[in-house]
């Protein structure tokens, strides 16, 4: 039950994500609740296809669905009371995608896949839906950025696979890994962290 009360919340706050990110594009109330549950949903929706999970989770229970939606209507009424919103965007989008990748990891698991596969499953699920929402907005992709993005989901999901391993037992393996996931995006978001310069290709122009 804890768990699929975390699933809901990650569908709200990547729900909500789409609503700001739509906020400056003139678009109608239609096209801003089908863009938030688009980046609520698009992520668990792919990492469904890819293990060929039947049915996609949204579609075996529409709870989710009316959850985004629902998200998405409060979010758009109540978003214009909100000063800076673009920091509202950084933290919830952060919130959804290390909420999602620790889930889908755990899903990965529980339909037999590797620890490997898991991680990937984990990272491709946190960070499918903001790419989707930043492509139908006309924005750069967060995870294309020069900041710390992904990595954090990269090493939450993995530290989840490693305690699980070790402790399978443990019930609060999950929630260390997001801790560490949050936690180390929240610290980037803050402190303006980045990649450090030689990890980064310049290219040649």
């Amino acid at each position: 039950m804890i768990i699929y009360l975390i699933g809901m919340m990650g569908i709200a706050a990547f729900s909500v994500t789409g609503v700001v990110a739509a906020g400056k594009k003139d678009m109608d109330l239609f096209s801003i609740i089908l863009l938030g549950v688009v980046t609520a949903l698009g992520g668990g929706t792919i990492r469904d296809i890819l293990m060929d999970a039947n049915p996609i989770f949204w579609i075996g229970d529409e709870t989710y669905l009316w959850v985004s939606v629902a998200a998405a209507l409060i979010a758009f009424f109540f978003i214009r009371f909100v000063n800076n919103t673009y920091t509202l965007f950084l933290y919830a989008d952060s919130f959804g995608m290390c909420l999602f990748t620790i889930t889908a990891a755990e899903k990965a698991l529980s339909l037999g896949f590797s620890y490997p596969v898991a991680v990937l499953m984990g990272l491709t699920t946190g960070i499918a839906g903001g790419m989707i929402r930043d492509i139908l907005t006309g924005k750069m992709p967060l995870l294309l950025g020069r900041e710390f993005y992904a990595t954090p989901a990269l090493l939450g999901a993995s530290l989840f696979c490693v305690l699980l391993h070790l402790a399978p037992d443990h019930p609060f393996n999950r929630y260390y890994g997001l801790a560490l996931a949050f936690g180390l995006r929240c610290a980037s978001i803050h402190w303006d962290l980045y990649y450090p310069r030689f990890l980064l290709y310049k290219g040649n122009a």
